[in-house]
């Protein structure tokens, strides 16, 4: 198991997906682009940013699935790993960090032609400066980092939503005559130019998904990444349709197509009613806002990839440490390093634009893992939003890219064939032969089942713990009310542990004890090893309305045959949930899962003493703490108060209460009283927290 200090911590909400998301649209698209793609297809170059911005619904959708089910860092290298096998998330993780970090550095380079307006500058020395500083900003953290996101993303929206309507005013006051390019052809190369142009303008809605790469870090992800890349999508699309029709409207035929400057160029015209050149001003502020958005959150989601890989054993696992900041320092510096490298080295432009093919392919990929992952009906794969209308809306995505990278070009195609190539030539070099996970593609058919890997299964089982950590203080609810007990040395066995288990199991229940002690010892049905010497057991009951769990400790051992296999078993698990909650065993399991991962976990609960002790091994101490109420110490100040009166920090709860060897079930009314043990959950941080109020 990871320790705290090794996983990025959940500060970003939904508005920062919403920035990342937006910020990593706008840059060339709008800016750059626009007059070259009326150029391709004439009068109609509005309509193919709208028909670009509905084809990315698809892959929209897949990685909003793929995002809530598994909200892990590296994004799209992630599913493809978890999917379709480590070689293809090698390809996707290798490949998406090269071709983003391409495009966040021809972000950067493309500052210049706003910049020049106003100013002459150098463009690649300010390139290089806006990188270095975008790294240091990323190893101080996450949330600092969202915060610029946020500024940049808000001011870019707010200028370009002023644009828009100063530009429909302009267009529809009728004061202003129209340009040559309105009594043009609608379609000037005809369809195929317009196909082509859809092709072209694309790519300029592909940073949509690329907050797939900083998932483990949003709060909330099952509501966060849905609905902040659908926003992001809406506000995008409008900006980029209408904004694209004023420019259309408002500039010549000829000046539209030769600008690379032509958000600007018609800024001039629509923005005339502020004084002086401040309409022009807000536009390069705009333009600015646009291109540092798109390189900030390049850097931002490009060194989640080497953080994900290094986790795997893909990469050397120095990119995978997290820094006293909580973000993965040394792959944003490899990531800022390499970025550094390319504007000095390579011709930027034209690389960032052949690297779009391999996004297009990433995309074809993608809507396939989805497929993989349903048809594979792995019970822990459990998305907290699904993608409507599957399969067809999969199937529609991936004919969509496979056409788009088609439309390309040979050279396009040729260089994202290198690239895949390299990728390939890495992972047989470093990774084939000590990595054993396969990909979720291996439990879709019956005839593959021997090459089925079952630790996928567990993995997904931790990230449902991980996504939702209200679910995890459900986790350590039903442990602080758990029942505990002790195998006697040399006289207990499976039979007599389980028959224990119901008589104290029926206090509580009141069910048929036949029934219970059944459904406890059938070790063929949801019977599982988590590891070795460690087993669980659910059963979904009707009439009980809240989990039950009894944990078992076998210092010696208890010998269980499970089909014709014999186990040795130093730690069962037995959960009762209610059968109107078919899921809520999943939430338990994946927290279980989390906490057993770790080397010391049987260690631990096999010389544990007592039963505070073996609870405190089902725990996280992150979020335990245990407190003794006595005078003269800073906790005098809770003796004599009802629960509900206590100021506790965030959302810390008083779980149980031991008093003269009792344990009671705290309610809101239960006073404390001096001498008082009190076990108190919460997230790590809230746990801090009031360990520090009470030295």
């Amino acid at each position: 198991m990871k320790s705290a200090s090794e996983k990025l911590s959940k500060k970003l909400t939904i508005f920062d997906v919403y920035a990342v998301s937006t910020g990593a649209m706008f840059s060339s698209g709008f800016f750059l682009l626009p007059g070259i793609a009326a150029m391709e297809t004439g009068n109609s170059v509005f309509l193919a940013y709208m028909a670009a911005g509905f084809l990315i619904l698809p892959s929209m959708f897949s990685v909003a699935e793929l995002s809530t089910a598994m909200p892990k860092a590296g994004g799209a290298y992630y599913f493809l790993d978890r999917s379709l096998g480590p070689l293809i998330g090698t390809i996707g993780g290798l490949g998406s960090w090269v071709a983003l970090i391409f495009k966040s550095a021809f972000a950067l380079i493309g500052m210049g032609a706003y910049l020049t307006i106003f100013v002459d500058v150098p463009m690649v020395p300010l390139a290089l400066v806006l990188t270095v500083a975008f790294g240091l900003l990323n190893i101080f953290g996450a949330k600092e980092t969202a915060i610029l996101q946020r500024i940049l993303v808000s001011a870019l929206v707010v200028i370009l939503a002023y644009f828009v309507i100063q530009g429909l005013t302009y267009v529809y006051s009728g004061d202003n005559l129209l340009p040559p390019l309105k009594e043009s052809n609608f379609f000037t190369n005809g369809v195929n130019g317009f196909i082509s142009t859809i092709g072209l303008v694309f790519v300029s809605y592909a940073g949509l998904t690329k907050v797939a790469s900083i998932a483990e870090e949003v709060q909330n992800p099952d509501r966060s990444i849905p609905r902040g890349m659908i926003l992001s999508l809406f506000t995008a699309t409008a900006i980029y349709v209408i904004g694209v029709f004023v420019m259309l409207k408002v500039l010549p035929a000829q000046e539209f197509f030769d600008s690379l400057t032509p958000v600007a160029d018609a800024g001039v015209y629509v923005m005339n009613t502020l004084p002086g050149t401040a309409g022009l001003l807000l536009i390069v502020i705009a333009a600015i806002a646009a291109f540092a958005s798109t390189g900030n959150a390049g850097i931002m989601s490009a060194s989640r990839y080497p953080l994900a890989m290094s986790r795997d054993g893909l990469l050397n696992p120095v990119f995978g440490k997290i820094g006293k900041f909580g973000t993965p320092h040394i792959a944003v510096i490899a990531t800022t390093l390499f970025m550094a490298f390319v504007l000095v080295v390579f011709d930027v432009e034209a690389v960032a634009k052949l690297a779009s093919a391999f996004q297009l392919l990433l995309f074809f990929l993608l809507n396939l893992s989805v497929v993989v992952m349903r048809e594979s009906k792995i019970e822990a794969y459990k998305p907290g939003y699904k993608s409507p209308w599957y399969p067809f809306v999969q199937i529609a995505g991936m004919i969509i890219s496979l056409w788009l990278v088609a439309e390309m070009g040979l050279l396009a195609v040729g260089l994202t064939g290198t690239l895949i190539v390299l990728c390939i030539g890495w992972y047989f070099y470093y990774a084939h032969g000590k990595v054993k996970r396969q990909g979720a593609i291996y439990h879709v058919h019956a005839r593959l089942g021997q090459l089925r890997y079952e630790a996928l299964e567990h993995e997904l089982m931790t990230i449902i713990n991980e996504k939702n950590l209200k679910s995890s203080l459900t986790y350590e609810e039903v442990i602080a009310r758990s029942i505990v007990m002790r195998a006697k040395e040399g006289s207990s066995s499976f039979d007599r542990l389980i028959m224990r288990a119901t008589i104290r199991l029926d206090r509580r229940l009141k069910l048929e004890k036949d029934v219970l002690r059944d459904n406890l010892a059938d070790l063929e049905k949801n019977f599982t090893q988590l590891k070795k010497g460690v087993f669980f057991k659910y059963v979904q009951m009707e009439d009980i309305k809240i989990p039950e769990m009894v944990a078992i400790q076998a210092k010696e051992g208890i010998e269980l045959t499970i089909g014709k296999e014999k186990h040795t078993a130093h730690a069962m698990i037995f959960l009762i949930t209610p059968a109107d909650r078919p899921l809520l065993h999943m939430r338990i399991i994946g927290h279980l899962a989390e906490l057993i991962e770790a080397e010391e976990f049987l260690d631990r609960w096999k010389v544990a003493d007592n039963e505070q002790e073996l609870k405190s091994v089902l725990l996280s101490d992150e979020r335990l703490l245990h407190l003794r109420l006595q005078e003269h110490i800073p906790s005098e100040k809770w003796i004599g108060k009802a629960i509900k009166d206590l100021t506790l920090p965030g959302e810390c709860l008083v779980t149980i209460i031991e008093r003269d060897s009792e344990i009671i079930i705290p309610k809101g009314k239960t006073r404390l009283e001096s001498g008082d043990v009190l076990t108190v959950l919460g997230y790590p941080d809230d746990i801090n927290q009031l360990r520090s109020d009470l030295e």
